[in-house]
């Protein structure tokens, strides 16, 4: 069992916009520990504080290092069961505390993305291709990153979760629907089962 549960979409709480972090403690490196811990349970590689209903500008990833084509075709925080081994042996594993982006490139990439507040649906989302990040570690400390790839993707889509936005705003109107209307049956059929 993992140490939080994740918010599903329509949960209006997901919607709500992060607070800045102003103490680096023992309790926020528990919280972060937490973190993780939910989303390996999840089998994701991205989470936001804002999905467990903390809502401070907090984001743990572990995502993949992989040749571009294959990171390509792999879902934005859906790790691949299969994969997990070399996930763990080839991975980049980052806390970003009150994160920022503060360049970003004007080419654009397409990565098909997923989201544990929105289990089971994808799509492809367009989004800088690269980024620079600036950042506080948990020990308060600033750091500034670049990242392209499946990891500049798995960035901007957790730093979207604590303005209150998914990766579904990103599409069209009709495509967004499409994929609430499926999430919300599936939720129906799963509480059926129950």
């Amino acid at each position: 069992m993992s140490a939080y549960s994740i918010l599903i979409h329509p949960d209006k709480r997901l919607r709500q916009e992060a607070a800045t972090i102003t103490t680096f403690d023992e309790a926020l490196r528990n919280t972060i520990a937490d973190m993780f811990e939910t989303m390996y349970a999840a089998k994701g590689i991205g989470l936001a504080a804002t999905q467990v209903n903390i809502h401070q500008r907090l984001t743990v990833m572990d995502v993949p290092q992989m040749p571009p084509q294959e990171a390509h075709s792999q879902s934005e925080e859906s790790a691949d069961e299969e994969n997990s081994s070399e996930i763990a042996a080839a991975s980049d594993k980052l806390v970003l505390i009150n994160p920022e982006i503060i360049d970003s490139s004007q080419e654009l990439a397409e990565y098909e993305e997923g989201c544990l507040s929105l289990p089971g649906q994808y799509a492809g989302v367009w989004r800088p291709a690269q980024i620079r990040v600036r950042y506080q570690d948990e020990y308060g400390e600033r750091q500034e990153r670049e990242a392209s790839g499946l990891l500049a993707v798995c960035i901007q889509h957790e730093i979207d979760h604590l303005h209150g936005r998914l990766f579904i705003d990103h599409l069209s109107r009709m495509k967004r629907e499409r994929i609430e209307k499926k999430l919300a049956k599936s939720i129906k059929e799963a509480q059926t089962r129950d």
